[in-house]
């Protein structure tokens, strides 16, 4: 992230206005002529993020947008309208997507609050289609093992499941990391990695179970607080410089700047331990620093040999012996989604079920919730205690409709 115009920081504040919505596809994308050759595709979610990837998916040109659900009917309302959704295939309630998934729809892009990821894309393949699931992948331990186990019975069912990470098809990210990996820093010493940004927009008035729902990435149930919602996406670049899970996590946090709605913390500060005593500090807020630099999504990495930068929306480069000049990411939120939105339709067309983005995604998420679980505790929490951890989150739908 350069500055405040970063797209994904304006995003999110758009996004709270989304609650529950879904669409689907026939896990078989007809054939014939190119009209019909698309991939019929429903949207979970139709507030701000789920619109602007609907917008993603159309312009791409090999999608029919044919269903949509969200919890709020003048959300599927208006979005029916823009992408032109008939009115009898908007779905609205807590569980509206499983009327989509007895739409006969091909393909699904989930873009509901975390909390709801799991069961959603699980109901997904069973019922035969192919899964875009936003990330975070869930909220606890048991959702990111839901969706690991969900990814392998896609591949079982010859189905795609696509997480969306814009890093993870972004040529310098790739590039940068390729050549950590081949030795170009040498032996891994020590790292840091941060996300630092103002706070969010809240989307309704707190006080209502409705209120609640709209604004969700306040709620550490519904969002899984904001070291897993929103610094998943740095913690995502430390665990695939990595390539390996921590030993452990220590660390705290608390809410002491945001208070006026939700239950989230606005800030985290931690330190992750790797093998062969590799260090990496980890830090996030989200509230105003009075324009402090730098900020963003930013992730450092030193070896004993040179240096990877990363920044999200900025540059990317290793300084050192194998120095790497790298580039610029300005354009990466964009982008990336378009990247991902294309490899989607490619590999369900050319009939591609490997689903290599699911493994990676499931480690990040439980290294989010390892450090979010230490400060949580105020103590050491081991990466082998956390994996035996079953307890979900408490969401508290009451007063919903279901």
């Amino acid at each position: 992230m350069v500055d405040n115009k970063l797209t994904r920081r304006n995003f999110i504040s758009g996004v709270g206005t989304s609650a529950l919505a879904l669409a689907l596809v026939k896990p078989e994308p007809v054939r014939g002529s190119n009209e019909n050759s698309k991939i019929n595709l429903g949207i979970i979610g139709c507030g701000g993020r789920g619109s602007w990837i609907a917008d993603l998916f159309q312009k791409h040109g090999g999608y029919n947008i044919v269903a949509a659900a969200d919890y709020f009917q003048d959300r599927v309302d208006a979005f029916g309208g823009r992408f032109n959704v008939p009115a009898n295939r908007r779905y609205t309630s807590l569980s509206c997507y499983k009327k989509l998934l007895e739409s006969k729809v091909d393909a699904v892009a989930i873009m509901s609050p975390p909390y709801f990821h799991p069961e959603q894309a699980q109901n997904a393949v069973e019922a035969g289609v192919h899964v875009y699931l936003a990330k975070p992948i869930a909220v606890d331990v048991p959702g990111s093992k839901n969706v690991e186990s969900s990814g392998k019975e896609a591949t079982k069912k010859n189905l795609c499941f696509l997480v969306d990470f814009q890093t993870r098809v972004d040529e310098f990210y790739i590039k940068a990391i390729e050549r950590v990996h081949s030795g170009a820093i040498g032996d891994m010493v020590f790292g840091e990695a941060s996300y630092h940004c103002g706070r969010l927009g809240r989307q309704a008035e707190p006080g209502t179970p409705e209120a609640r729902l709209k604004n969700w990435v306040f709620d550490k149930a519904l969002s899984g607080d904001i070291i897993t919602e929103q610094n998943i996406h740095s913690l995502d670049v430390m665990s695939w410089i990595m390539k390996k899970t921590p030993l452990h996590a220590t660390g705290t946090g608390s809410r002491k700047v945001r208070t006026d709605v939700g239950d989230c913390w606005d800030n985290f500060s931690l330190v992750y331990e790797y093998p062969d005593q590799v260090g990496i500090s980890f830090s996030s807020r989200q509230f105003n620093a009075h324009d402090t630099k730098p900020d963003g999504i930013r992730n450092r990495m030193f070896g004993t040999k040179g240096v990877l930068e990363t920044q999200y929306g900025g540059k990317v480069f290793i300084r050192g012996k194998e120095y790497y000049t790298g580039g610029s990411t300005s354009t990466i939120y964009h982008q990336g989604a378009v990247n991902n939105i294309a490899d989607f339709h490619r590999n369900i067309m050319g009939k591609n079920y490997i689903n290599n983005t699911v493994a990676e995604s499931v480690r990040s998420n439980l290294v989010t919730i390892l450090g979010r679980t230490a400060a949580y505790q105020k103590r050491r929490v081991t990466w082998n205690e956390l994996l035996r951890d079953t307890k979900k989150m408490d969401v508290r739908l009451d007063g919903l409709k279901l």
